[in-house]
């Protein structure tokens, strides 16, 4: 570690520094400004390209650096609701390239995957379906912006993480409509050091055999069966929750007691679904999978 700086602090000072010069600067010029040790400072300027902060053009023997187009310093968690409504307003522009820039921002920043997917995404996703529902977008804006979407909570993937092998979630969705909420709750398990399996919309595998199909695809994803597994279940009816709870349920006997379901949906008050947790607020679902987890440990 460079002088005691942490990674974050490296990064604000190096955008700075590259901003305030009137040119591209050499990696031996950026070591001198920040106080780094060249060779270190070498190895987080090829990371920080790698991420996208920074871009280099050669010139004869030598590498330049400049600050990508777009990069902005943010602060946290100060700036949640400054992000969140440029996201909205980027996406119904269907500003395509500011949208990934703001992303990338954001995790430039150090900003927490896990606030980005519960107070930006998430709350993205219900503004573009609410305006898909009143007729205020048409079909093929709503399928663009939500491929938009897609691209953004890919990018929270990169961000590279120790994966748990005791930490283990499958998510999936019953319906096309939860696919995206399924995909954001995966990149936050991810960015929390779980081993994702996201299956997606799985509507197409609503039939009698699909409790033998996931037995033998837990067989697969969660073979040493260590630590705890947990089904996190995404729908917008009752009947779709109720299908995927009966499959996991019926195979909690055969697979031990650290099988776990998560409901994510509205379930009336007359309905009765057996699950370990049922809720529509995916802050709940995280704080109860990082519970039941260390309860594992204990």
């Amino acid at each position: 570690m460079a002088k005691g700086y942490q990674t974050g602090e490296i990064k604000k000072k190096l955008i700075n520094v590259l901003k305030d010069a009137k040119t591209s600067l050499s990696g031996v010029e950026i070591a001198e400004k920040l106080g780094i040790n060249r060779i270190t400072m070498m190895k987080y300027l090829n990371v920080f390209a790698a991420e996208g902060l920074i871009r280099q053009r050669n010139v004869g023997n030598v590498t330049l650096w400049s600050v990508e187009e777009g990069i902005e310093q943010l602060q946290f968690p100060d700036d949640y609701f400054k992000v969140k409504t440029k996201f909205l307003e980027y996406l119904v522009e269907a500003s395509e390239n500011q949208v990934y820039s703001l992303i990338r921002n954001c995790l430039h920043s150090d900003a927490d995957i896990s606030k980005l997917t519960t107070e930006i995404i998430v709350p993205a996703i219900e503004s573009v379906q609410k305006l898909y529902k009143d007729g205020k977008i048409g079909n093929s804006e709503e399928k663009m912006i939500s491929n938009i979407i897609a691209n953004s909570i890919q990018i929270l993937y990169l961000v590279t993480t120790e994966a748990n092998p005791k930490k283990n979630v499958i998510v999936l969705s019953a319906d096309s409509k939860n696919t995206l909420l399924a995909q954001a709750a995966s990149a936050s398990f991810h960015s929390q050091g779980w081993q994702v399996s996201y299956l997606g919309d799985m509507s197409s595998a609503i039939d009698v055999l699909f409790d033998l199909d996931l037995q033998k695809f837990l067989g697969k994803v969660w073979k040493q069966k260590t630590g705890v597994m947990i089904v996190v279940v995404f729908s917008e009816s009752e009947e779709g929750l109720n299908f995927f709870a009966d499959t996991v349920n019926s195979l909690k006997g055969k697979l031990g007691k650290n099988l776990y379901l998560v409901l994510c949906g509205m379930i009336g008050k007359k309905i009765t679904i057996k699950a370990d947790l049922v809720s529509e607020k995916l802050e709940s679902v995280f704080q109860w999978s990082e519970t039941i987890f260390q309860s594992s440990e204990t």
